[in-house]
């Protein structure tokens, strides 16, 4: 494996991390009502567990509502029922196929412990980044102890690998801080 290669690869895992940090932090709730919240919501359809997105239509009519059209009338209260299993402190309530959610302000303890639960995912993503830079240098040994890379070269491309993980770790930083403000915004 050569130094392009391997900096390609550890750049797309790394990437891979962080989009699963944002899909973490998308789901958490803000002061104002995002499709994304319901994400992690999978309805029993058909005799299969399925994404809400596969089963109806979300929506956002104002900053405080979140609307589900469900495609199929007979799945309204599967998609009611998930929706509440789901634990998101959503009520929701049906009209015909339309399934209406108002978010209750978030309380001044909720808000820090979404932010506390937003500084966990990043610690997670890190931990995943510092993995991924083990898996590198270990990489890197074994091409110099194979005679494929000088000692130099080792050194350099570990200063790389450091370097692009200090990038990714503080993309991190940058995502949680956004985040922490969205949470604590009125």
């Amino acid at each position: 494996m050569d130094k392009t290669t391997m900096r390609k690869e550890l750049t797309t895992r790394m990437e891979g991390a962080m989009k699963v940090l944002d899909h973490e932090l998308k789901g958490l709730r803000t002061g104002r009502a995002s499709i994304n919240l319901l994400d992690p919501v999978v309805v029993e359809a058909y005799g299969n567990r399925m994404p809400i997105s596969q089963v109806a239509t979300v929506s956002t009519p104002d900053a405080k509502t979140i609307t589900v059209q469900v495609w199929d009338k007979g799945m309204v209260k599967a998609v009611e029922k998930a929706i509440t299993e789901a634990n998101l402190g959503l009520n929701p309530s049906s009209d015909g196929q339309l399934v209406r959610m108002t978010l209750p302000p978030l309380t001044e303890e909720r808000r820090k412990e979404l932010v506390k639960l937003a500084h966990k995912y990043g610690e997670n993503t890190k931990v995943s980044l510092r993995n991924i830079r083990r898996d590198g240098n270990e990489e890197l040994k074994k091409l110099e102890k194979n005679n494929e890379i000088s000692k130099d070269e080792h050194h350099n491309l570990s200063e790389d690998i450091q370097k692009l993980t200090d990038e990714f770790s503080n993309k991190i930083d940058s995502f949680i801080k956004q985040k922490e403000q969205e949470i604590l915004t009125i």
